[in-house]
């Protein structure tokens, strides 16, 4: 199986990104990954590079609580991109939230493909890998 090309972690706990960062490391699940501790600078990324395709992520792992931008506003911003963004991007939200309200409310979005609870293992991303091909 291929490696997915650029993973963005989007979390705005450093521990959580730091295991998730090493564990896509570890077993070689992509050739680079991006983080951001906040919504707003993984939006301010996409943003940036809307007209470069190379330095879009293939996956964003998004957590749901983060203060100002959470998940579900990073959602509704991340609509407003171009398709050539939305096509290449695919969505996985990585919570801790075990609330049924927001797991209904985020895995009925169209860009989301899986809802993921941390912490991230080397399985869950076996079954990324599967769902990407």
């Amino acid at each position: 199986m291929d490696n997915i090309g650029i993973v963005m972690l989007v979390d705005d706990n450093d521990t959580d990104n730091f295991i998730s960062k090493r564990i896509i490391e570890i077993t070689r699940f992509s050739d680079e990954v991006i983080v951001k501790s906040s919504g707003k600078s993984a939006l301010d990324y996409l943003e940036e590079n809307k007209d470069n395709p190379e330095a879009i992520p293939d996956i964003i792992f998004l957590d749901i609580n983060m203060p100002i931008v959470d998940g579900f506003v990073f959602l509704y911003e991340y609509e407003k991109f171009s398709n050539t963004i939305k096509d290449k991007c695919r969505v996985i939200i990585l919570s801790s939230s075990d609330n049924k309200r927001d797991i209904d409310k985020i895995i009925n979005n169209d860009f989301v493909i899986k809802f993921v609870t941390k912490p991230l293992t080397e399985k869950t991303l076996e079954e990324i890998k599967e769902l990407n091909n």
